[in-house]
């Protein structure tokens, strides 16, 4: 069986990661994150992307305002990094090869579609309206919007929910460990997808996935 046929045996709804999973945006988070603390004079730690992997953006914020004692409240943290990245995403965040494609394939197909990220509600829908992607998504939920973020299920589980979906109809791609956890503790098939930010821990995305893709133009020619 093919690749493709394989992963939507049996799926309904197919539930997409934001960063690094349908966008190769995570270059602008490590030079925003150098950007901000040198405002304080703190030099980037070098296990920062490790240690918030997974988190929401609210609660990144809360990790960065206790961890490096920061005088702005949370929301004022949010408003900073949301005014430095918004151009970034409105203008020069690209979309993983074949991925927009795919998307409109799976719609063609009668797939229910959801994008479940822990970026922020501005950035991403203004990504998604400047990539042309507004009409093959149905649904999408930001971890801010749920109780916990990744590697919780909270996020998933709530797309399968508002899609009508139960998760083990689901398939989710994700580009990293704390993703793909939560996307199986869900109780739904994942994909992991290669990003060069976490090229580090690509053998662990390997055993925590069910299939593993380059990026999505794999999944157009077959």
């Amino acid at each position: 069986m093919r690749l493709r046929e394989q992963m939507l045996a049996g799926k309904k709804a197919v539930l997409f990661d934001m960063d690094g999973t349908l966008a190769d945006s995570m270059w602008i988070w490590r030079a925003i994150d150098v950007e901000f603390l040198g405002r304080y004079g703190i030099e980037l730690p070098e296990r920062l992307q490790e240690d918030i992997e997974g988190m929401s953006f609210s609660e990144t914020a809360r990790y960065f305002r206790e961890t490096f004692n920061l005088r702005e409240t949370e929301e004022e943290i949010k408003a900073i990094w949301n005014e430095m990245a918004y151009e970034k995403y409105r203008d020069e965040v690209p979309l993983k090869p074949g991925a927009r494609d795919f998307i409109y394939w799976l719609k063609d197909q009668g797939f229910r579609t959801a994008i479940c990220t822990s970026n922020s509600r501005e950035l991403i829908d203004v990504a998604v309206e400047a990539r042309g992607l507004a009409q093959g998504i149905d649904y999408v939920v930001t971890a801010c919007e749920v109780q916990a973020g990744k590697p919780a299920p909270d996020i998933y589980l709530r797309a399968a929910k508002e899609l009508a979906v139960v998760p083990a109809a689901c398939l989710v791609f994700e580009d990293i460990p704390a993703g793909i956890l939560a996307g199986k503790r869900a109780g739904m098939s994942v994909c992991a997808v290669e990003d060069e930010y976490s090229a580090y821990c690509m053998e662990e995305k390997r055993r925590l996935s069910d299939f593993v893709i380059r990026d999505f133009t794999e999944l157009l020619v077959q």
